[in-house]
């Protein structure tokens, strides 16, 4: 392996964890906001919804990530 494919590998990998990052914020953001609609009225359920969607979003890009990335690194 060159290190020119390492390179790509990598970045390869952060950009499919953060596509799946933003899978998971859009079916949070989905479930999220049917559930806090039952709870909360308009300004505050949607609004509860999507700040737990976009924590979810990012925690589960950067597991992701790194979770691609030391595999490409290994490999």
């Amino acid at each position: 392996m060159t290190e020119g494919s390492g390179r790509a590998d990598l970045v390869a990998a952060w950009a499919i964890g953060i596509g799946v990052g933003l899978i998971a914020l859009q079916l949070t953001w989905l479930a999220g906001n049917r559930v806090a609609s039952v709870f909360w009225e308009a300004p505050v359920g949607p609004t509860i919804a999507f700040t737990t969607a976009v924590l979810v979003g990012i925690v589960v890009s950067i597991v992701a990530g790194r979770r691609l990335a030391r595999k490409t690194t290994r490999a």
